[in-house]
């Protein structure tokens, strides 16, 4: 229960026939299935641009940076503020040229009614697949054995988010998600513009089972309206 109520702190993917046509993937990976509740700590196919195409990896969301002895801190890095990311140690190097896709369905975040919590599921409209902006590092431990890690990048809330929650994972225009993914691009000018409050009119929530709240909790019924 330590991360229901971080924004962002769930979120689904429902890869379908469609993820590698979407995001433009060359390679593929073995085992991609739906996930309906995606917490901190799992691994989670992320989108990153080696120069020449766009790569998915297998990544552990909780960022740790590469210049950290411990793989503990990635537990409390698994959200970046955009306001501030090009200015904090952790992150303002892999915002140069590790910057990635988080690919999605949708994410859950949580309203207070008193004493309860109670959760929503936000997702766009017409798209079943998008992408939160998201940093990468990768970290080697005693073994030299690599951890590829990321963090998602949140913003302001939108209007219809924030009757929730005043903050909300930034979710790239698709126009723009090659922008951020280029190597060729590393200016802080650039890139900084981009991680921006989505539109409200192209989103849609609405509340859902409490069962979300439990990361052991794992099917389609967990994005079901609430009646």
């Amino acid at each position: 229960m330590l991360y229901c109520f971080i924004m962002c702190g769930r979120f689904t993917l429902d890869p379908s026939s469609r993820f590698y046509n979407r995001f433009n993937v060359k390679n593929q990976l073995s085992l991609l299935k739906p996930s309906y509740n995606i917490a901190p700590s799992q691994m989670v196919p992320v989108i990153v641009n080696d120069g020449v195409e766009n790569q998915a990896i297998l990544m552990k969301w909780g960022f740790i940076p590469h210049f950290m002895k411990d793989s503990k801190i990635g537990f409390s890095l698994i959200n970046a503020r955009g306001e501030t990311v090009n200015t904090k140690p952790f992150f303002k190097f892999a915002l140069r040229d590790q910057r990635c896709l988080v690919p999605t369905s949708g994410f859950y975040e949580w309203k207070r009614n008193g004493n309860q919590k109670i959760p929503y599921y936000i997702h766009l409209k017409n798209e079943p697949l998008f992408a939160f902006a998201g940093l990468y590092d990768v970290w080697e431990d005693e073994n030299k054995k690599k951890i590829f890690s990321f963090t998602i990048i949140t913003t302001e809330a939108n209007k219809i988010l924030k009757e929730i929650h005043d903050r909300m994972p930034v979710i790239l225009n698709e126009e723009d998600e090659l922008k951020w993914l280029s190597k060729d691009i590393n200016e802080e000018v650039e890139v900084l513009p981009l991680l921006k409050s989505y539109s409200s009119e192209k989103l849609e929530l609405y509340e859902v089972s409490a069962g979300v709240n439990n990361p052991r909790n794992n099917s389609v019924e967990l994005i079901k309206k609430r009646e």
